[in-house]
């Protein structure tokens, strides 16, 4: 199915490539393995793989959330050996800087101010630097912290955890549906992973310990009892414990966003196309039910397109209780979303976790899918924001 939004066919955005790093535990597999370090396989997988002139990209665009800052996009770059012609950019939405880099080189293209851009995001939790904020006074004491403000005092900056209890109960999401959701995303990662379905889209990585070629993180052995087991995390009284919500994470994501007439002058015959994005603001005390109002934005946008029509949805499951608030919402029934698994058995390495989505996307509507049929990336962002991409995949010859 097609929508109305087509810009000029030759630069119409198209996702011709996407890969995605093993993700690994924080402080497990992936550890010693510095951000740089987890995208410069990549970069040189796609390069090797689409056959694309690495002068010919125009920028890269990579997200980053938890990192020291600086330009990761311009240090990745670097590191993969790219032409020094070729510049970088880093991008911070939070949890949504992955699929954010994506959407802007998309508009970048659809703008003709481009034609070729590496884009995705990263986050290596594990090497990240310590966060401290300076003394106010002569003598005070430094203190550590671990993220930035999302909001001000005035209206309420709670912990991620927080706002997902607050969103259970606002919402009323029960303790016994966040752990039927959170086993069956193990369950469907653990099946999708002996299948094989992971390998198309994963690069593996060297480390000093040798090459990480695989999740670290779904558990075939979990049950709702041993689920049911654990006690709330963040509030003595909550629903959300480690079960059912994600772990921290260290992986990279990186997909190549060319024009149509680009992709058809190199010859490639299949890709996700970019349709349409759209971003929005929530409560941040309410912040994981984002993706509603994004999505509906989005819908505004596009009058032909109903969510029962889509073919594929990712969403990103940072908390199982944001992920079915959210649903519920939308209308959307738990079982047509994250066929494969999601974040809570996965991982959810923050930078990177919306372009994961879309390289999910990619392999199941491209590379096992078939032309015509539609995704939605959906991710829930510090601070009360959502972010929706639609996508289409289509014959480029």
């Amino acid at each position: 199915m097609s929508y109305a939004y087509q810009p000029d066919e030759d630069w119409q955005p198209v996702v011709v490539a996407a890969y995605r790093t093993p993700i690994g535990r924080a402080f497990g597999s992936l550890a010693t393995v510095p951000s740089e370090d987890l995208l410069a396989p990549i970069i040189r997988r796609i390069l090797a793989e689409t056959g694309i002139a690495p002068e010919a990209i125009d920028d890269v665009l990579v997200g980053n959330a938890a990192g020291g800052g600086g330009n990761i996009g311009r240090l990745a770059a670097l590191s993969a050996g790219l032409p020094i012609a070729v510049p970088g950019v880093a991008i911070d939405r939070q949890c949504g800087s992955g699929l954010e880099a994506i959407i802007m080189a998309a508009r970048l293209i659809q703008a003709k101010a481009g034609s070729c851009f590496l884009a995705g995001g990263v986050e290596s939790v594990s090497t990240a630097p310590w966060r401290v904020e300076r003394p106010k006074a002569n003598g005070a004491l430094p203190r550590f912290y671990g993220r930035a403000r999302f909001s001000p005092d005035a209206i309420g900056d709670p912990e991620m955890g927080v706002a997902a209890e607050n969103v259970a109960r606002a919402f009323d999401i029960t303790r016994q549906r966040q752990d039927e959701f959170a086993l069956r995303s193990h369950r469907l990662a653990v099946k999708a992973a002996e299948g094989g379905l992971f390998r198309a889209e994963t690069v593996a990585i060297s480390t000093g310990q040798g090459l990480v070629d695989r999740d670290e993180c779904p558990r075939p052995t979990t049950s709702l009892e041993a689920l049911a087991s654990l006690k709330p995390v963040f509030l003595a009284d909550g629903s959300v414990t480690a079960g059912n919500a994600c772990p921290l994470n260290d992986g990279g994501c990186l997909v190549l966003v060319i024009s149509r007439g680009m992709a058809r002058h190199l010859g490639i015959e299949k890709g996700l196309a970019i349709i349409d994005s759209a971003a929005a603001g929530v409560d941040p005390n309410l912040l994981g039910i984002g993706p509603v109002v994004s999505t509906k934005k989005l819908l505004q946008r596009q009058p032909d397109l109903a969510l029962s029509n889509i073919d594929a949805i990712e969403f990103n499951e940072a908390f199982a209780a944001q992920v079915l608030a959210s649903l519920d919402q939308l209308e959307i029934s738990p079982d047509a979303v994250n066929k494969e698994g999601g974040a809570i058995a996965l991982g959810h390495p923050f930078g990177a976790s919306g372009a994961i989505l879309v390289t999910r996307l990619y392999t199941q509507l491209v590379q096992s899918g078939a032309p015509g049929t539609t995704g939605l990336a959906m991710i829930g962002i510090g601070g009360g924001i959502g972010l929706t991409a639609l996508f289409e995949a289509v014959r480029l010859s």
